[in-house]
């Protein structure tokens, strides 16, 4: 806009701002930006000299201007009737930013910046209050209308004509108009990126430090009120493995807990889910069964739905946020026990497997030791054999049910279970042998492959 004509409409907002939460603490205003050139007008010096005139009898005006607004403000946005604004503080605020908007129109040299920068400041306080942008740039455009239809009530007065020659300058009024709505919109955007980021990184360190095991006592009221995980609940933890999503990024996977209150954190290629089973303070029990009782681990694993090419490990339940950093080493140690891809591991079904990947120095020792000449022979009769022993096992010991599943001869599988035994010394007739061998077995599978 030329900077003669200048015009300033009126600002209209709510009240002064509010006292800032425990999310903005540290948050450093963003910078307003340098104004644009302005646009050149169309308007004859004479056109100018008008709307100076009619400007400085809307100076004497601004309370009853303001009056009007925001009598306007509170019919045509719910938000403005909201008892928990002070009328009075709306009241005052509507009139400074109107009185400065409206000198604007006489001297716009001179006032252009500290208008910018009330737009600014106006932008920035409800944008940290949380207020509607909507209704705060609806409520400039009201302000906006009330005192361009003022000056032109004013030129009429002073001549029949004037009203007409003040639409010459209209197009200068209304550009500047957009250009504070603009810096409006450009500071409450800037605020409430800010405010996204110091939230979404204060849930992070939350949760990584609750998973973490860093998380103090003195920490737990705030984790409830940030994630919404009550203190003395009951917790599981599922650790994935194989998932896209972002590092940084606490978000689920969609549709993995359905129903379960879930939060998330994602770092070196591994997400961890906290979910919440239940309130001890309300299930009335241990937390498994009945539907008064919350979720139990088991029902979690069933109610999983794992993106294709995810595996995941599930804790057992625990109780408090204490507990979570150990359900969450539980986790870890359930997917090292190697689901199939799609597949969630319970701890609770696979200890041997656990105990295994928790220790495998001494479970590569045990390999060795049950099953080092059987991985000295050739390929092929290595894998015969190893295969032939993973089976009977799977069977319960059972040579007919074992030869089922390879589809040969329980006679054949006797067999090669005997040139197990000659290879290694080992008598699968012998309980604690055939439980070694079993670790062993787990062991190689996991260990080596």
């Amino acid at each position: 806009m030329h900077p003669v004509t200048g015009s300033r409409a009126s600002a209209p907002a709510m009240g002064r701002p509010a006292p800032r939460r425990s999310a903005d603490r540290g948050r450093t205003p963003p910078r307003m930006p340098a104004a644009r050139p302005p646009i050149r007008s169309r308007a004859d010096a004479e056109t100018v000299a008008l709307l100076h005139r009619t400007a400085r009898v809307l100076i004497e005006e601004v309370p009853r201007l303001t009056d009007r607004i925001v009598t306007l403000m509170k019919e045509r946005e719910p938000v403005y009737r909201s008892p928990s604004l002070d009328p009075h503080e709306v009241w005052r605020e509507v009139h400074d930013s109107l009185s400065h908007n409206v000198r604007s129109l006489v001297r716009p040299k001179e006032t252009r910046e500290s208008a910018r920068s009330c737009a600014w400041r106006i932008g920035t306080d409800r944008a940290a209050q949380g207020f509607p942008l909507d209704a705060l740039l609806h409520a400039y455009r009201i302000g906006c209308t009330v005192v361009w239809e003022r000056l032109l009530e004013t030129a009429s007065k002073e001549d029949p004509l004037g009203a007409q020659a003040l639409v010459h300058v209209a197009a200068d009024v209304w550009n500047f108009v957009d250009e504070h709505c603009t810096l409006v919109a450009t500071a409450y955007q800037e605020v409430e990126r800010q405010l996204s980021w110091h939230r979404e990184n204060r849930y992070r360190i939350i949760v990584a430090a609750l998973l973490d095991g860093t998380a103090r006592v003195t920490d737990f009221p705030e984790a409830e009120e940030v994630l919404g995980l009550p203190e003395r609940g009951r917790y599981a933890v599922v650790a994935l493995e194989g998932t896209d999503a972002p590092a940084r990024a606490p978000h689920p996977v969609t549709g993995l807990c359905a129903g379960l209150r879930t939060v998330w954190h994602t770092a070196e290629g591994i997400a961890h889910a906290i979910v919440l089973l239940g309130d001890t303070d309300g299930d009335g029990g241990d937390g498994y069964g009945g539907d008064g009782d919350g979720v139990g681990v088991e029902r979690l694993v069933r109610g999983l739905e794992l993106p294709p090419g995810v595996r995941a490990g599930v804790s057992p339940a625990v109780t408090g946020l204490a507990a979570v950093n150990t359900a969450r080493r539980l986790a870890d140690t359930a997917l090292r026990t190697r689901p199939a891809a799609g597949e969630a591991a319970l701890l609770e079904e696979r200890y041997p497997e656990a105990l295994v990947v928790s220790s495998p120095e001494l479970g590569t020792a045990l390999a060795d030791r049950m099953l080092g000449p059987v991985l000295a022979l050739e390929p092929a009769d290595r894998e015969l054999l190893l295969t032939t022993l993973a089976a009977w096992l799977e069977a319960d010991g059972s040579a007919r049910r074992a030869g089922e599943l390879l589809f040969c001869h329980r006679n054949t599988v006797l067999n090669r279970l005997r040139r197990y035994e000659q290879l290694t010394g080992r008598s699968l007739d012998r309980p604690r042998e055939v439980m070694e061998l079993s670790l062993a077995l787990s062991a190689h599978r996991l260990l080596t492959s």
